[in-house]
């Protein structure tokens, strides 16, 4: 009864009777069926080949400890239902096998779990499948492998659907490449996807295209191939290998297999080098630093999900030849209930056997077996046999020389292949899932550890180094464990005495093997300073110490916090912040028992560039962090600013200065270290006279002086942080014509010095001097002089005048050393004005002329404290 708790006991009973009761299990709840799983939602079949359909689901809302999936099929118009898998299927898509092609089925699903079977999913659509023969899909990536000036060898790759039978026969068409007329190769067929075209004429162009052919026909001719000239190859190194597949796909490695090239140069090829780049990217990596020998290669690391090409390049002792053609894509994925080889023994013949269970096959798939990725030809010790999906290699009587790696291939699916297996190695050796390896462990301890596939109870084993068997004891402990198969040495104190050669022998039964790693020069040099930096870091972290270092963050205001995170303190550990080895003090003290300590770096510019330290320290330790804000870290604030004051910029404002105009960009915080281009009708602006580039803490400016029509147009400003660029435009042309009038009047009326004041005046003592310019203004300008900033005044020494609203002029009468310093004339109206320096020297009789220093013409701003009358006008992007 449901709630109800049961206990239950076993018996067993022989001929003679039945024995004691077992002792009591434990209280067992019956549970009722509430506890079934939800229904699968929506089931979607897709045609996958010629006699399997691909059946994918979604899954149930409420899983409730789900252990797998149950699959039926019915053919439409039938009434019976046929289970598709006779045990739960984990994952939520399934292959459904050995279906009669020109048939149409539906598909249900139901989950399965501790407490029963949910309900029956709806019902898939419809799907039917196709007949089982038709003509194959065109061959595709014609290569070319060789060229001797009147033939060129060839190389294509088989049709990616061969119609349901196997492809027999290629037939390949040539044609001028600057001609439309297609002329026959071969009339009788080519079997190999490789051939050699004769009779061709030197230093023309020629394109070919191929058709495949099976029981069902001749399909279509592929797409023709790029222009090949028929140019005799002459050079040294080895042509391009060809014909790249994989095998062995799985969600982090796969086995990469190629042929030799057909051209092999001057010298015999002696290797391979194989590159690899992800999908779309043109960054090739060499996998292997060292040319392999022979034509395969397991790559491993892998992401998964992830889609790589591959090419490879051959080697002979001239060099490194040409590169294969791409590869085609592969994703690093296995296929849905992908297996692997098993290895076991006849119970009633004793013979070995390696058996595969394919996950897919159709009517015209072949078990391809291989012995180090060389198909296994004919010998009398081996047997291969299949039956459904499960093909079986049998070793009738095992030799040495049946040794190596072992790998099936299942033709005309997509890509089903086995991992290799080296379990045929179990019955002479002791098999190892991992050769003998090293890690660092803290406190610097190195472990030296391999694995075994198994190990038994009775297992012997001896760690030598350097030739000599060491053994458990002081400083080292040897060990091993049955159930893991893992054989470990652990020495406490690795020093300079540990580099050398550590191989590992095993013996457990009649099998044996061994295992050894060879630890000297830079890989030594790499252990040796990973031990020692362990076993720093665990005397370090016995007092107060860095959990996490130094490092910048920056705020949404742009401010930039030089952060860290401490950990073993108490209320006493100090804690001082360093530049330049000159102690900061910051405002507010920090706060170690937090955990984290920041220091702000408020308005960041290259003044801050420097080396930063934190130190903390108390009765237990000290520990010190450096930071140097420079080159690239100084890049990647700046960067990380860019990015924030980036999101935050306005959009471009106008704004009437005395000067003219200027185009503003309000951000959380500007600075000129930032990657800034302004620009005007796409071109890049260079900060001038004309055209000046500067800005404050608040903003980005472009000040255009004495505006005219040729600087209408659209202007934008670009800021960078490396990786997106933020745009923000204004178009000084169309709806703003009137307002440009206006401005453009502006600027034109304003206050000017039009010529005549120098930029130095050296004059000698008792001289008169006599500074005057021509001004400018509608209306007429006021004048101002100023010495050392404090307006000149009118007396007996000084005189100042203003003739005709036009000539200005400041005279001063025999000079002495008191009247050397920096004069300037400020001209205004209420339109603007403008501001000139010029730099006085008086010298003494008998003295040398000074050098001259030259002063700096200098505008103000519209907001600078000087004026006392300015017009601003701010006009938006739709003025």
């Amino acid at each position: 009864q449901d709630g109800q708790k049961y206990q239950f006991r076993v018996y067993s009973v022989n001929m003679y009777g039945s024995s004691e009761a077992s002792a009591p299990s434990e209280p067992i709840q019956k549970v009722d069926e509430d506890g079934v799983p939800s229904a699968p939602g929506k089931v979607v079949a897709t045609r996958n080949t010629k006699s399997s359909v691909f059946v994918q689901w979604e899954a149930p809302t409420h899983l409730k400890n789900l252990m797998g999936y149950y699959i039926d099929g019915r053919v439409v118009g039938a009434k019976e239902w046929f289970p598709c898998n006779h045990k739960p299927f984990r994952h939520n898509r399934f292959v459904v096998h050995r279906l009669i092609p020109g048939e149409s089925y539906v598909f249900r699903v139901q989950a399965v779990n501790i407490f029963g079977l949910s309900e029956e999913s709806q019902e898939s659509s419809p799907i039917a499948v196709e007949p089982a023969l038709a003509t194959p899909s065109a061959p595709f990536g014609i290569t070319m492998l060789s060229c001797d000036g009147s033939s060129m060898t060839l190389a294509w790759k088989s049709p990616k659907h061969c119609g349901g039978s196997k492809v027999n026969a290629y037939y390949i068409d040539k044609r001028d490449a600057d001609t439309l007329v297609w002329k026959e190769v071969n009339l009788a067929a080519v079997t190999e996807r490789i051939c050699t075209v004769d009779h061709l004429t030197e230093g023309t162009f020629y394109e070919f295209r191929i058709q495949a052919g099976n029981l069902a026909g001749v399909g279509l001719p592929s797409a023709p191939s790029a222009p090949m000239k028929c140019e005799a190859w002459t050079m040294e190194v080895p042509g391009p290998a060809y014909d790249l597949g994989f095998s062995e796909v799985r969600s982090n490695s796969l086995v990469v297999l190629w042929k030799a090239p057909v051209y092999t140069g001057a010298s015999a090829v002696t290797g391979y080098f194989v590159d690899m780049a992800k999908k779309g990217s043109s960054e090739f990596v060499t996998l292997n630093e060292e040319p392999v020998s022979h034509r395969y290669l397991q790559v491993t690391g892998l992401e998964e999900g992830t889609t790589y090409v591959f090419r490879v390049r051959a080697v002979n002792s001239n060099g490194v030849g040409k590169a294969s053609e791409l590869s085609e894509p592969v994703c690093a994925r296995a296929l849905p209930g992908t297996t692997e080889i098993v290895a076991g023994v006849d119970e009633e013949t004793g013979d070995v056997f390696l058996s595969f269970e394919a996950c897919e096959i159709c009517e015209t798939s072949k078990f391809v077996w291989s012995k180090n990725y060389k198909a296994i030809g004919d010998c009398p010790r081996v047997n291969v046999t299949t039956k459904g999906r499960t093909s079986r290699l049998t070793f009738t009587n095992p030799d040495k020389e049946d040794l190596g790696r072992y790998s099936v291939v299942v033709t005309d699916t997509d890509g089903v292949s086995s991992k290799p297996s080296e379990h045929f190695r179990l019955f002479f050796l002791v098999p190892l899932k991992h050769n003998l390896n090293y890690e660092i462990l803290e406190k610097g301890h190195v472990r030296f550890w391999l694995q075994a596939v198994k190990l038994s109870p009775s297992v012997s084993y001896r760690f030598i180094v350097n030739d000599k068997e060491v053994t458990s004891g002081e400083g080292q402990k040897i060990s091993h464990d049955v159930a893991s198969g893992v054989i470990q040495m652990t020495v406490d104190h690795f020093t300079r005495a540990n580099e050398g050669t550590y191989t590992v022998q095993i013996t457990d039964g009649k099998a044996k093997t061994q295992s050894s790693l060879v630890l000297v020069g830079d890989a030594f040099k790499a252990a040796l300073k990973e031990a020692e930096f362990q076993r720093k870091e665990h005397i370090r972290k016995q007092g107060p110490h860095f959990s996490e270092y130094l490092h910048f963050t920056v705020s949404e205001d742009c401010t930039v916090m030089l952060t860290c995170k401490v950990a073993n303190v108490k209320k006493d550990t100090t804690f001082h912040w360093y530049k330049e080895d000159d102690e900061i003090v910051p405002e507010t003290p920090p706060n170690v028992m937090s955990g984290a300590v920041s220091l702000p770096l408020p308005l960041f510019s290259r003044k801050d560039q420097g080396v930063y330290k934190a130190v903390l320290s108390d009765d237990k330790g000290k520990d010190t962090s450096v930071y140097d804000i420079s080159g690239q870290v100084f890049d990647d604030i700046i960067n990380a600013i860019a990015r924030n004051a980036g999101a935050s910029a306005s959009e471009l404002v106008l704004q009437c200065t005395p000067e003219g105009i200027r185009l503003q960009c309000y951000m959380n915080y500007y600075t000129e270290e930032m990657k800034t281009v302004w620009k005007h009708k796409d071109s890049k602006i260079a900060s001038s006279e004309k055209m000046r580039i500067g800005g404050t803490a608040e903003m980005a400016w472009m000040q255009i002086c004495d505006p005219s029509d040729k600087e209408k147009g659209h202007y934008a400003i670009e800021i960078s942080d490396g990786v997106t660029t933020h745009t923000r435009t204004f178009d000084l042309s169309g709806q703003v014509t009137e307002s440009w009038n206006n401005i453009c009047a502006l600027s034109s009326d304003r206050g000017r010095v039009v010529g005549g004041l120098p930029d130095v005046v050296t004059i000698m003592e008792e001289k008169s001097l006599s500074l005057t310019c021509t001004v400018f203004g509608e209306p007429t300008p006021e004048v101002t002089w100023f010495k050392n900033e404090q307006e000149v005044a009118c007396n007996e020494h000084t005189r100042v005048t203003f003739d005709g609203g036009k000539f200005a002029s400041l005279v001063i009468n025999k000079v002495t050393p008191d009247d050397s310093g920096k004069y300037s004339i400020n001209v205004r109206n209420k339109y603007g004005g403008e501001f000139v320096e010029i730099t006085v020297s008086v010298y003494r009789h008998g003295e040398p002329i000074p050098e001259p220093k030259l002063g700096h013409p200098k505008t103000f701003p519209a907001a600078a404290s000087c004026w006392r009358q300015t017009n601003s006008l701010e006009i938006s992007k739709y003025a």
